[in-house]
């Protein structure tokens, strides 16, 4: 469904569908949201569903297509500027952790996103070495809320 790591036609289709789950908060776990994110090249507005990650009492956004991912770019290019949804709305700034940081959060990721193991190269049970040893493929997304 994401050959050259891009959304075939069908996935683009699931995707719409589940960022509407993931919006609206029903019948769709806390940790599903979707991210919506400023066009680097249309300047509207796109949606994205994603697995929010939670490790050590923080929330983490991960790319399970890698860092060409049209989200990370998206966001890279706002200058971490997004919103969160998942029954409500939630202005959040995201900021991209480094690579030395990224191992056992992509090992967390993996145990809670069955429909990201496909993308990954290593098993979700692999040890800490292993997630290190790509994990500059995957980037990752420190969530931070933003306003009072």
């Amino acid at each position: 469904m994401y050959p050259g790591g891009r959304p075939g036609r069908l996935a683009r289709v699931l995707n719409r569908i589940a960022a509407a789950q993931h919006s609206s908060g029903f019948l769709a776990p806390s940790t599903w949201v979707t991210l919506e994110v400023v066009g680097r090249r249309s300047g509207r507005t796109v949606a994205f569903p994603l697995v929010m990650t939670i490790h050590d009492g923080r929330r983490y956004l991960v790319s399970m297509l890698g860092r060409r991912a049209n989200w990370v770019a998206n966001v890279r290019a706002a200058g971490g500027a997004a919103t969160l949804r998942c029954g409500r709305r939630e202005p959040v700034r995201l900021v991209e952790i480094d690579v030395a940081q990224r191992a056992p959060i992509l090992r967390e990721y993996l145990a809670k996103a069955p429909g990201a193991r496909p993308h990954f190269p290593i098993d979700r049970h692999s040890s800490l070495a292993q997630f290190a040893a790509i994990a500059s493929e995957y980037p990752i997304f420190l969530i931070t809320p933003v306003g009072p």
